[in-house]
């Protein structure tokens, strides 16, 4: 099948990447032509294990192309994807500005039957909209469909090649079965294709994070109440998480959720409720424990060196909101590094993807390290803010000997604290 996809972010590149992986012909197109120029010589623009093994095989046989040209992509895709950005607003709501702004050229564009897929994560009620924009102009049928992406971070590859679902919103018979025709090589091990209307698909997306970002907000409010009565958080964890109706995923308690899906998704639809005369208490709460937990360390922290981290030597490792990206919207790690920083002490840094990212958004606030061994020279104290598997076996002795001074504050509790202890460190992690 011809397939456009209109924006090369995160989302956009993977989901043309893999499309073109089972066949199709693939044209993304982007505004950017420096980014375009790039991707044509075969250099992707973001890090996604295994993204550029199939994205160097698929520009190879011919079945992935770049443009910037909006008309050239409608002349060559049948289905047409917007994976366009959908920016956090001030107050909360997601921007509709570049989706509604290129379903308007779009319709003064298309010149015979489209199926026009939001892909970008949307409020409900944005399908009418890009229908309404679209059919303002145009004087040819068309369909919008809503379709979802449900892409981790770090195994988005895996995700959209092996999904364990495909929701499709569509009132549209024509456009489902294009729809079904394109995702049925997907799902041959049987898992579903799950056809409802486009409000009720628009809902799935942000009902699903916001529920995920509620059950690792619970934990982490099951971790501070452990510190307070001397419970153990891993203990309760696994006491839970073999419930089956609660089960063992996204209870893991930390330094909170960052990235670019669930903070965003939960402010949205919270501002969606607000919009509709709805107030989501849970979701009330869940923005602010996480805006809290990002920063739980900071009193630990002060705590140890006496309220004065005035020329402290920190070490952070990890600077990504997770691992295996290079992500680094709404990171813990920035929000603990600007409050560092506004207190005196010195960071040096290390994360093995985000440290690019990082240097652009701080500069020369802080100091980059070239491995995670040389961040810890002369170090008053290490920060673990992400559970990069890098991290999970260091050598204790070579840490000792670099740090000045032998204290670990680890917002991802990756290690056994009488471990830890053993070797000769201070070990301050989360509900132990």
């Amino acid at each position: 099948m011809k397939i456009a996809v209109i924006g090369t972010g995160y989302v956009g590149l993977v989901t043309g990447t893999c499309l073109a992986e089972t066949g199709n012909e693939v044209l993304c197109i982007d505004i950017d032509q420096e980014k375009v120029n790039k991707m044509q010589n075969g250099e992707v623009p973001i890090y996604e294990p295994h993204l550029d093994v199939l994205f160097e095989r698929n520009i190879k046989a011919n079945r992935l192309r770049f443009s910037t040209s909006l008309e050239e992509g409608l002349e060559h895709g049948d289905i047409i994807f917007l994976a366009l950005p959908t920016p956090e607003d001030e107050d909360g709501s997601a921007d509709l500005k570049y989706i509604l702004g290129v379903a308007d050229n779009i319709g003064k564009l298309i010149k015979d039957y489209k199926v026009i897929v939001d892909k970008s994560t949307v409020p409900v009620g944005t399908s009418d909209k890009v229908k309404a924009a679209v059919a303002k102009h145009a004087k040819v049928e068309f369909d919008v469909v809503s379709n979802p992406e449900f892409l981790r971070e770090g195994f988005a590859v895996d995700d959209f090649l092996k999904p364990e679902r495909i929701v499709v919103g569509s009132s549209s018979e024509r456009a489902t079965k294009l729809m079904e025709k394109l995702y049925k090589p997907y799902v041959r091990s049987g898992n579903p294709i799950i056809i409802m209307d486009e409000k009720s698909a628009e809902l799935t997306k942000y009902a699903s994070n916001s529920f995920l970002a509620a059950k690792i907000t619970f934990m982490n409010e099951i971790a501070n109440f452990c510190e307070k009565v001397g419970a153990d958080v891993d203990k309760v964890r696994i006491g839970m998480g073999t419930d089956s109706r609660i089960g063992k995923r996204f209870l893991f308690p930390g330094i909170g959720y960052g990235g670019s899906c669930f903070p965003k998704d939960v402010k949205a639809l919270h501002k969606s409720g607000q919009e509709n005369n709805y107030n989501f208490k849970i979701l009330d709460a869940v923005i602010n424990v996480n805006a809290r937990q990002k920063l739980v360390l900071i009193p630990k922290i002060e705590n140890h060196f006496n309220n004065d981290l005035k020329g402290k030597n920190i070490a952070v490792w990890g600077l990504a909101f997770k691992p295996e990206t290079d992500d680094i919207r709404e990171a813990p790690s920035l929000y603990m590094i600007e409050e560092l920083l506004s207190q005196g002490a010195n960071i040096t840094a290390f994360d093995p993807e985000a440290m690019s990212n990082v240097k652009r958004k701080l500069g020369t606030k802080i100091n980059f390290a070239n491995s995670m061994y040389e961040a810890l020279k002369d170090a008053d104290a290490l920060v673990i803010s992400t559970e990069w598997s890098i991290f999970r076996t260091p050598d204790f002795s070579k840490m000792k000997d670099l740090m000045v001074g032998h204290t670990i504050f680890d917002g991802r509790n990756l290690y056994e604290v009488k471990d830890v202890v053993n070797e000769g460190f201070k070990y301050i992690s989360i509900g132990r």
